[in-house]
């Protein structure tokens, strides 16, 4: 199987810019053998940020689209200030946080957006992990939030 950086590339996708910290925060860190991110929002090309909520102005594959994006921003922050991504193993654990109204009851439907890119990054066997997926207010009404523990090659 081709390497994370090579599937990137294969696919054609573009990272956007790495967001800087919006507070006292690291965006990642390492500890033993894992890596993790701190959440992550959905970053467009151009820096602008992904807002609205699902079941409001943002409809369910809208919403989706934004969790993928999330999944390019958070590919970004790792290569940026971690370094390569083939020095991943697989993904362990997610949280997906979905700016929604009360009544929208989609959000694992709207986190599979990031969920599938990492199967297409990582592969079937190490792009899924153990996963929630919950709906609340986000910050800057932002569509979607979402942070991720991934295993480091030894």
């Amino acid at each position: 199987m081709e390497s994370p950086s090579q599937r990137i590339e294969a696919l054609n996708l573009q990272l956007p810019p790495a967001p800087t910290p919006a507070g006292v925060y690291r965006p990642v860190l390492v500890i033993d053998n894992f890596l993790y991110v701190s959440g992550q929002g959905p970053v467009n090309s151009d820096g602008s940020l992904i807002t609205g909520r699902a079941g409001d102005n943002l409809d369910e594959d809208q919403a989706k689209l934004a969790a993928r994006q999330v999944g390019l921003t958070m590919l970004s922050t790792i290569t940026t200030h971690f370094g390569s991504l083939d020095k991943i193993k697989r993904m362990v654990k997610v949280l997906g946080m979905v700016n929604c109204t009360p009544d929208f009851g989609k959000q694992p439907y709207v986190i599979n957006g990031f969920s599938e890119l990492m199967v297409d990054i990582f592969g079937e066997e190490n792009g899924i992990g153990v996963r929630s997926a919950v709906g609340m207010m986000l910050p800057n009404n932002i569509a979607v939030e979402i942070e991720a523990v991934f295993e480091l090659h030894q």
